[in-house]
């Protein structure tokens, strides 16, 4: 019996639950560059070329271990355009009569692979993707218990299931979070290590080629490319992490420096994200550094990015279904701003993110948060536009992890569902957690007119614009008593000037 076993772009681990499933000698390992999955959103080339070459490369891999492996190039004749016609021209092909899979991360792919078997006229077995450590059926019966789904009460009852950081019952170190000492300014003069260099080699470099020929006006440039494609490269990229960068992970994770893109994060999202690396491993290789001298608080914030936090939005995603994007509590409307594509803001923290994001596919979590994000928000950008950009514009962006931080985290638009309270801040947080303000074309003393910080006055403006919802919670009592303690000639300068602003930004 011939089985066909599609695997796609970002299932691309050899312990894959489809591949554990089947013989070698009865299958038929389908893999497909489409049209279809380059194109539903303009993903950056960056995103193109790290999927393409690192599925590529997973091909040869495959072929090695003495798999049979259908490849499917984008650029050769007669490619289809669309998984589903890939899969059904392989039955076809082959003679097949079973197709074997791994359930896709993604509604809109799952409805995808729910139609297969009546295209392709045979049977499909969907496999639950086990490569994440919480099922979707734990998770779901955990939030069924519970009258909020924080994050943090999650994060707990994984350390308590997995026994992660803790001993006889209790935490490592005697509490369960150190995010409070992971807030730190990056000193002067410190010196921080280079991001590990991966050199495209002879496949990546001709799929940068297809890249350009084919998606030419997609965002982003290519000549940075500098992501690992394959297992061996993921694994590099880990062991860098672990030996170079955590010490200092905690302290600096919240930091934003000029001219640091990278600083002191992992960067290993993109290898988790495909496949090339399996989280519990990243998770225990940090975990062992504690005994080579690995600070608590640094082995502790990476710890809670993956198992709290990544298998935290991927439960939420799968329970709070494909209509989750379109959520608006905020009543948002505003259009995404040319500024998000061009750059030129004249804010130098926004500028700085933004020209990262295009050169290199990446920002860490507070320029996509406290950022890019946090403008978006105070300037009341649609969240389902904003969404459809941090989907296009990052290398390690998938629909399951991207859109809870945007619509939920970021956004604040699932109405309080994932965070107590927006994310809003002005221009004083951005100072505090880094250097960019002393350089801007604006100015954080001004306090009104055309030089002063937006982020300042957008910050009121917003909290003003919500007040009859937001002040009713209790977390932004305090800022709404700085709000109301201004003067009203000073409220109404405020407003005016967001307003003058956000029409100019228009």
């Amino acid at each position: 019996m011939t089985i066909i076993v599609p695997i796609l772009g970002d299932q691309l681990s050899e312990g894959l639950a489809s591949l554990r499933s089947v013989s070698r000698a009865d299958a038929v390992v389908l893999m497909a560059e489409v049209g279809e999955e380059a194109g539903y959103v303009p993903h950056h080339k960056q995103k193109l070329v790290l999927v393409f070459s690192a599925m590529r490369h997973f091909a040869a891999t495959l072929r090695s271990a003495g798999w049979t492996v259908d490849y499917r190039r984008l650029d050769e004749p007669g490619n289809l355009g669309g998984l589903t016609a890939e899969l059904v021209a392989a039955v076809g092909r082959h003679g097949a009569q079973r197709v074997v899979a791994v359930q896709a991360a993604e509604h809109r792919v799952m409805e995808m692979q729910a139609r297969w078997a009546d295209a392709a006229g045979v049977p499909v077995e969907l496999i639950e993707d086990d490569r994440f450590l919480v099922s979707a059926d734990a998770f779901r019966a955990w939030a069924g218990t519970r009258k909020r789904l924080r994050m943090e009460d999650f994060y707990r009852w994984q350390r308590e299931t997995t026994g992660i950081l803790m001993v006889d019952g209790v935490p490592v170190g005697g509490q369960w979070n150190f995010d409070k000492e992971n807030r730190k300014a990056l000193p002067g003069g410190m010196k921080v290590p280079e991001a590990p260099r991966f050199a495209p080699d002879a496949v990546t470099r001709e799929v940068i080629a297809m890249v350009e020929a084919q998606f030419p006006v997609h965002f982003g440039t290519l000549d940075r490319f500098n992501w690992p494609v394959t297992r061996a490269g993921a694994l590099e990229a880990l062991s860098c992490f672990v030996r170079e960068r955590l010490v200092h992970f905690g302290d600096y994770q919240d930091a934003l420096v000029e001219g640091e893109a990278t600083l002191f994060h992992a960067l290993l999202s993109t290898s988790i994200n495909l496949g090339l690396l399996d989280p519990r491993e990243c998770i225990d290789a940090a975990v062992a550094a504690i005994e080579a001298g690995a600070p608590l608080n640094a082995v502790e914030g990476f710890v809670r990015q993956i198992l709290g936090w990544r298998e935290y939005v991927r439960g939420i995603y799968l329970l709070e279904g494909p209509d989750y994007v379109q959520r608006n509590a905020l009543g948002a409307d505003r259009r995404l701003p040319a500024i998000y594509w061009q750059g030129g803001s004249g804010m130098r923290c926004f500028d700085a993110a933004f020209e990262q994001t295009r050169d290199l596919a990446y920002a860490h979590h507070i320029q996509r948060l406290m950022v890019l994000g946090n403008f978006a928000l105070l300037a009341g950008v649609d969240p389902f536009e904003l969404h459809e950009w941090f989907l296009v514009v990052y290398a390690d962006a998938y629909e399951w992890v991207e859109a809870p931080n945007v619509i939920g985290m970021s956004q604040f638009a699932d109405g309080g569902l994932l965070g107590s309270k927006p994310y809003a801040a002005g221009g004083a947080y951005i100072n505090r957690m880094g250097n960019h303000c002393g350089k801007c074309r604006y100015s954080l003393k001004v306090k009104s007119g055309p030089d002063a910080c937006p982020f300042s006055y957008l910050y009121w403006d917003f909290l003003a614009r919500h007040e009859a919802l937001l002040s009713k919670n209790q977390r932004m009592w305090t800022v709404y008593d700085g709000w109301r303690r201004f003067a009203p000639e000073r409220q109404a300068e405020i407003r005016s000037d967001a307003a003058r602003f956000l029409s100019a930004l228009a």
